[in-house]
């Protein structure tokens, strides 16, 4: 699954860097720019396929940022907002951050910053998919509130902090009978590999342990617990 994203810049060379750097990103692809209100929301109005996300910049020709977002937000509420621009004025975040806006990114683009924001936005997408219910350590994941956790400083190239987050999660709910890094992958909405990778990565800093279970046909399984389980 890709997920779809609009772009709303008045700036043509913006727009096609943003572009490429959004299509450079696993899962996503742009499927429409437009450098105006009338444009964006005639598109909104009459596409068969609507955006997941819109990169939106507070200064738009015909109206101001502020304003389309709020309208976006008014009739279509399921897409999701990331505002892009370089408007640094406390009350313009502040507003954008009451509208529900996934993040506010400054111009000029810090895109290590941007391309992580993707990231994050795609593995929260997945693990809404993936779960029916949340418990308050899951909201708190979520919400990058982490409760009485030190936060990760430095982590080693591959691993990621909210999906690490995730997957501590993953474990703590499976800590009687363990996971596998399969059933972790279609928990999380990662591939198998991706899975493993953060499941060695917490076994090798204490977090979890893992035995081989041969179960019946002596087939091995490797699974993960947290750590004091096994204690």
């Amino acid at each position: 699954m890709k997920f779809k994203v609009m772009i709303i810049e008045d700036d043509f060379r913006v727009a096609n860097v943003l572009e490429d750097a959004v299509n450079n990103v696993e899962r996503f692809q742009v499927v429409k720019k437009s450098m105006s209100r009338e444009d964006s929301i005639h598109f909104l109005k009459h596409t068969d396929y609507l955006p997941d996300l819109i990169l939106l910049d507070v200064y738009i020709p015909d109206v101001t940022g502020l304003d389309l977002l709020w309208e976006i937000r008014n009739q279509y509420k399921h897409i999701d907002i990331m505002m892009i621009t370089a408007a640094k004025e406390v009350s313009t975040v502040e507003e954008s951050m009451r509208s529900g806006v996934f993040d506010y990114i400054l111009k000029p683009i810090d895109f290590t910053r941007f391309k992580k924001t993707l990231h994050h936005y795609a593995e929260q997408r997945s693990f809404f998919e993936n779960h029916k219910e949340m418990d308050q350590d899951a909201i708190d994941l979520v919400m990058k509130q982490t409760v009485n956790q030190a936060s990760v400083t430095e982590l080693p190239k591959g691993i990621d902090e909210v999906t690490l987050n995730i997957v501590k999660d993953t474990i703590d709910q499976n800590s009687e009978k363990g996971i596998s890094a399969m059933d972790a992958a279609n928990c999380i909405g990662v591939s198998r590999p991706t899975a493993r990778r953060y499941l060695e990565y917490l076994t090798s800093i204490h977090y979890a342990e893992s035995y081989s279970n041969y179960g019946d046909l002596g087939r091995p399984q490797r699974l993960y617990f947290k750590k004091q389980h096994l204690q």
